[in-house]
């Protein structure tokens, strides 16, 4: 990868020889090996058995996750905010792995249909907002199960995202369900 950043800079017009540029293949190959690392992520291994049974059928949200990915049509970032909702039938998973999860599927190349889907396939639901440029929104979405088939649940969804400030010392994100939404 080095050497193709080396024709790249060269292409560019630049002198890859040039103090300031000596060192740049490694830290983009650096770079581009961290914001690709979705691809050698393996799913399993990130829940870790993360999974709990428990007696608990409400709508659990994970609210306001901050996502990074770089657009696949120009290797160019986007980012937003990714919420989370599902609502368990015998388990539920480990807070802390929802982002994970989004961040596996953000660290590919990737247009925002795609990671939506990619995160819905994996149990999820998803509608995210991300910054195309800007004064602009994007918004993209995959209900499944209650999300999809039932218009209470999915408002009752919407709603609560809407709470974002309304009960101080509260951390906004975590109730139950499954489904996810980003927003700028």
């Amino acid at each position: 990868m080095q050497e193709l950043i080396r024709r790249l800079l060269g292409e560019m017009g630049e002198d890859p020889a040039r103090e300031g540029l000596l060192d740049t293949p490694a830290r983009v190959e650096k770079a581009y090996r961290f914001l690709t690392s979705g691809y050698g992520a393996d799913i399993d291994q990130v829940l870790n058995n993360a999974l709990f049974t428990v007696d608990y059928n409400e709508m659990v949200i994970v609210k306001d996750v901050d996502f990074y990915s770089l657009c696949e049509h120009h290797l160019l970032p986007f980012f937003g905010k990714c919420h989370v909702a599902y609502i368990p039938s015998t388990k539920v998973i480990g807070l802390s792995k929802v982002p994970r999860v989004i961040d596996v599927f953000a660290r590919r190349l990737q247009v925002q249909e795609r990671l939506t889907n990619q995160i819905a396939e994996t149990h999820l639901c998803m509608s995210m907002r991300g910054v195309e440029k800007q004064n602009s929104l994007a918004v993209t979405s995959a209900m499944v199960g209650a999300f999809r088939d039932n218009a209470r649940t999915r408002m009752e969804f919407l709603e609560l995202l809407k709470l974002r400030s309304a009960v101080p010392g509260v951390r906004e994100g975590l109730s139950q369900g499954l489904a996810c939404v980003g927003e700028d």
